[in-house]
C-alpha cells in the first residue's frame, strides 16, 4: 500500500471513532427529574420556576441556585455555574440541560420560554365592518 492511503485509512478510522466517541456524550433527550437520576446521563427536564422558594446568585462561586418543578410535579433545586438568565422572572417554562446528581439538578445551559407577545387578548370591542 502506498503510504498515502495508509494515513488516509488512519484518519478515517481516527475521525469515525472521535464521532462515536461523541455521540456517547450526546444529551438523553427530554426527560423528568426522576427519569434523568435514573439515567445518570445528561438530560434536557421542562418545567416551571417555583417562585415562593428562594432562588439566589453566589458571585464568589458563580452559582444561581433556584428551585424548578418538572412537568410531573417532581421539584428539584437546579444550580447553574453562571449568573441568573435575562428574563428568567418573565419565564412560562424552562428548559434546563444537564445531569442530576442525588436531590440537586446541575444545569449546564438553560433556555427560558417566555411568553409570546404576539398572543394578546382578544379586543372586546370590536365593531362589525361595514361596507
Amino acid at each position: 500500500m502506498k503510504a498515502k492511503t495508509i494515513i488516509g485509512l488512519i484518519l478515517l478510522v481516527g475521525f469515525t471513532t472521535l464521532l462515536f466517541l461523541n455521540f456517547g456524550q450526546q444529551v438523553g433527550g427530554y426527560m423528568s427529574f426522576a427519569q434523568a437520576a435514573e439515567s445518570g446521563s445528561k438530560a434536557h427536564v421542562v418545567g416551571t420556576w417555583l417562585e415562593d422558594r428562594e432562588a439566589s446568585y453566589n458571585p464568589s462561586e458563580n452559582v444561581f441556585v433556584f428551585y424548578m418543578q418538572d412537568d410531573d410535579g417532581n421539584v428539584r433545586e437546579v444550580q447553574y455555574s453562571n449568573p441568573k438568565p435575562a428574563n428568567f422572572e418573565d419565564a412560562e417554562k424552562l428548559v434546563i440541560e444537564g445531569r442530576a446528581n442525588g436531590d440537586v439538578f446541575h444545569a449546564e445551559n438553560i433556555l427560558v420560554k417566555c411568553p409570546s407577545k404576539y398572543n394578546a387578548e382578544a379586543p372586546t370591542n370590536l365593531q362589525p365592518a361595514t361596507s
